[in-house]
């Protein structure tokens, strides 16, 4: 099983020096505690936005910045080294102070200068390169004689393991792993949904004494009798058809108990478990992963989510690192993501993750899903591995069909887990 070639093309260390304070532009300006920001494009990628911190004007061209701003990072497939090996690609960076975002088409804040950086990919999946890293003179304006800019880009070698459901996780699809144009099966996947059962009937040893300690605390009666999603489990299987993963739905997804709602609220969220087996014995389970889900309210309908990873303490009871949140749009859906980079994660315990670690693709409410899963390289030491990713997939994307609104009506595939009361 070989991973498929990535390259992680890093933009960081980024700094702003001015020779005076710049004025603060009012109530708009995002975040207060600096008035300046950048974009970053590159070419046939979506532009990033990265905030600044103002340095001292002390500060000299030879001395690195005393602060910096989280980074921004573009992903670059093999596709897309293919694309632009053998040529030169132009980082462009433009500088702003003042407020984000545009009025009427026209940008808000007033542009300070551009900085443009050449990057050259070939050979960028084998090895570490530097293209930039220090002081450079920010824009040719004479107000600005002495701006300088602070930017270190980078790319870095990021293999990944590439897989795609065959199709909708419901239908029990095959997975396939991708390698360039080559597409070969290497799991399979059976669903099925149980309504009077909490957890599918997986065998009565499936995990260890603590973690049932920890499912239990979990899963408690909640919800509207008769009104309620409940019993779903997907199982992945590996070639010699031997069980290697599963997703099981340990609370049920009930309406909020606010009248007349038929939401799945954030206070009272439904929740999966992802198994591994336990040792050497298939018919042994452990807990291995939580994912809690939720519809979010706002000007955007939401799919909320929160991953933890469960762990043994050491002090007999089991609990749960949270190492990934966030939410996305239930029209047209997104990605989720465990990565330790994400300039805009706020869980701490997200530096207990090396680099990347994965990402899956889901498709918004209603629409034909066949999510398309990669992994890191260094956290797959075996295919039980992978298949926790792929596992962990199909329940993010089935949370999209269980935090449907109760007052639809969900799909063939799960017409047996409704019939009692729609």
């Amino acid at each position: 099983m070989d991973p498929c070639p990535f390259v992680r093309l890093i933009i960081e260390s980024l700094a702003l020096k001015l020779p005076q304070a710049t004025k603060r532009a009012g109530s708009g300006v995002y975040p207060s505690t600096t008035p300046c920001y950048c974009t970053i494009k590159l070419k046939n990628f979506p532009s990033q936005t990265a905030l600044l911190p103002i340095c001292a004007a002390a500060v000299t061209d030879t001395s690195p910045p005393d602060s910096t701003a989280a980074s921004a990072e573009f992903h670059l497939d093999s596709a897309a080294l293919r694309r632009l090996s053998g040529k030169q690609v132009t980082l462009r960076v433009s500088v702003y102070s003042g407020r984000m975002g545009r009025t009427c088409g026209i940008t808000c804040g007033k542009l300070l200068g551009k900085v443009h950086v050449g990057v050259r990919l070939d050979g960028a999946e084998a090895r570490a390169a530097v293209f930039q890293n220090g002081w450079v003179k920010l824009g040719r304006e004479p107000e600005n004689p002495a701006a300088r800019f602070h930017l270190t880009v980078r790319t870095e070698p990021d293999p990944r393991f590439v897989f795609q459901f065959g199709g909708e996780p419901e239908c029990s699809p095959v997975v396939f792993q991708i390698q360039g144009n080559i597409r070969q099966p290497v799991f399979s996947c059976k669903f099925s949904a149980n309504r009077n059962e909490r957890s599918r009937s997986l065998p009565s040893d499936y995990t260890t004494n603590n973690t049932r300690r920890w499912l239990r605390t979990f899963s408690g009666e909640r919800g509207k009798p008769g009104k309620e999603r409940k019993g779903w489990m997907i199982t992945i299987h590996d070639l010699s058809g031997s069980p290697v993963a599963a997703a099981s739905m340990i609370t049920p997804f009930v309406p909020s108990p606010s009248p007349g709602s038929d939401r799945v609220s954030r206070s009272n969220p439904g929740a999966w478990v992802i198994l591994r087996p336990h040792g050497f014995c298939f018919s042994s389970w452990k807990a291995w992963g939580r994912l809690e889900a939720w519809r979010e309210r706002g000007p955007v309908d939401g799919l909320g989510y929160k991953f933890e990873l469960v762990t043994d303490a050491g002090t007999g009871l089991t609990s749960g690192i949270p190492i990934a949140e966030g939410t996305m749009s239930v029209k047209s859906g997104g990605q989720f993501c465990i990565d330790s980079r994400l300039k805009d994660s706020a869980l701490s315990s997200l530096s207990l993750v090396r680099g990347f670690v994965m990402n899956s693709t889901v498709e918004g409410e209603g629409k034909v899903s066949k999510p398309m899963v990669q992994v890191g390289e260094q956290h797959v030491t075996c295919m039980p591995d992978a298949a926790l990713f792929v596992a962990l997939s199909a329940a993010i994307d089935l949370s999209m069909d269980s935090c449907q609104l109760f007052s639809r009506k969900l799909r063939k595939e799960f017409w047996h887990d409704e019939q009692e009361f729609l």
